[in-house]
């Protein structure tokens, strides 16, 4: 265990937020020992009931009605900011501002102009200090480049199994917004790209690109909206939950579900398709990695496992196998309490990997563990949403991303 102890706080007590704070209750428990102690100070949140109901679940000590409280603690290090896209901006510039390192949930801002003023912030702040002499750290969470499984097919691609990657086949369906009586919220509004492909789509893309490297262009996108406008909510509306609505609406601003193709910097061909509104998918993320000489596939409702195919096998019996994560498996030996073959793995085991890589960062631990991506790495997501939004304004043509 360091000497070292970091104070962290989560603003934002809904879904995603309960996810950090579990992520942070857990970090100090996974992996080696040479590790901060985690104080769990604080959960910010307007809705101050959901706020205590979340600190009492996690074990922080206080709660927190505004996140310029957290701000104004001295005794809090370090912060996840979980709330609507379009609040991450003015969050982050004044956690920076008070001295505190910051990691921002995905995606980094809700348009590229906020994002590129967070870069902006990022090179400022990332010259600076906290009141303990280290750095600022700014990140932005991807958890799904956490996964065990993805990270043994990354292993693969970057040791030229598939030779080259020819194809990548990436999908994300959900079906929180099917039902037309869903209350309006944040997530409706911000114009083309915002929507389905903002909210799940930077998840995918972000994979796509760690395992194949940068996307150069895009192209054939189409995105549409089956709901046109939804009911104002009569009460808070938490995660994708629904709440009694009023007769009045709004008009949604933002696509229900899309597809689209791209260009890897490694020459493969990805297709994408993703929606909101595919009935009966409440989280259903897939991947399929396609070679002259392998192929992969994994579904992140599996994901203690991964098919894999190659020509080890006789031709006789040859053909998809099920991998089973197991002490080969990157990521996965001493990553949660029982590390066993067959024991599985819970998406919520990402969150606890993310934030011991973010506090590692933060107190200059070294474990060989990746760091979370950079504001920079959110804002190029973002100016490949951009890019894919422009492709189908312009009926699919292609785009390049700089």
């Amino acid at each position: 265990m360091s000497d070292q102890r970091l104070s962290v706080a989560v603003i934002g007590a809904g879904m995603a937020g309960r996810a950090h704070a579990y992520g942070y209750r857990q970090s100090g428990s996974v992996f080696d020992s040479s590790f901060p102690d985690v104080r769990l100070a604080a959960i910010a949140d307007m809705n101050v009931e959901l706020g205590q109901d979340t600190a009492r679940r996690y074990g922080f000590e206080k709660t927190y009605s505004d996140w310029t409280e957290v701000a104004q603690d001295p005794e809090i290090d370090a912060v996840s900011v979980v709330v609507g896209n379009a609040l991450h901006l003015p969050i982050a510039k004044g956690l920076l501002e008070a001295g505190k390192h910051v990691l921002c949930e995905k995606p980094l801002a809700g348009t590229l102009e906020d994002a590129e003023a967070m870069v902006e912030l990022e090179k400022e702040y990332g010259q600076k200090t906290d009141a303990a002499g280290r750095p600022l750290v700014t990140s932005v969470g991807y958890t799904v480049r956490r996964m065990p499984a993805l990270n043994a097919i990354k292993q693969k691609i970057d040791s030229g199994d598939f030779d080259p990657v020819t194809n990548f086949i990436s999908t994300y369906l959900c079906d929180y917004s099917c039902d037309e009586k869903a209350p309006m919220s944040w997530r409706y509004k911000g114009g083309p790209g915002s929507g389905a492909l903002g909210d799940l789509g930077s998840h995918v893309i972000d994979t796509g690109e760690y395992l194949n490297g940068p996307v150069t262009s895009v192209r054939g996108a189409y995105m549409d909206t089956i709901y046109k406008q939804r009911h104002l909510p009569l009460g808070a509306v938490v995660g994708h939950g629904h709440v009694e609505v009023s007769d009045e609406v709004e008009p949604v601003e933002n696509e229900d579900f899309l597809t689209f193709t791209c260009t890897f910097a490694n020459g493969a061909v990805g297709t994408y398709t993703i929606s909101r509104v595919a009935f009966g998918t409440p989280n259903s993320q897939t991947y399929h990695v396609v070679g002259p000489r392998a192929q992969a596939s994994f579904d992140i409702t599996k994901p203690g496992e991964y098919m894999y195919d190659d020509a080890q096998a006789a031709p006789d019996t040859r053909g998809q196998r099920r991998v089973i994560l197991n002490g080969d498996t990157p990521l996965y030996p001493n990553s949660c309490a029982m590390d066993a073959p067959g024991v599985g793995w819970n998406y919520n085991d990402n969150f606890a990997i993310q934030a011991r890589a973010f506090l590692e960062q933060v107190s200059g631990t070294q474990s060989g563990l990746a760091p979370c991506g950079s504001f920079a790495e959110g804002l190029h997501t973002l100016s490949i949403i951009q890019a894919i939004a422009e492709s189908a304004e312009q009926s699919g043509a292609e785009v390049a991303v700089s």
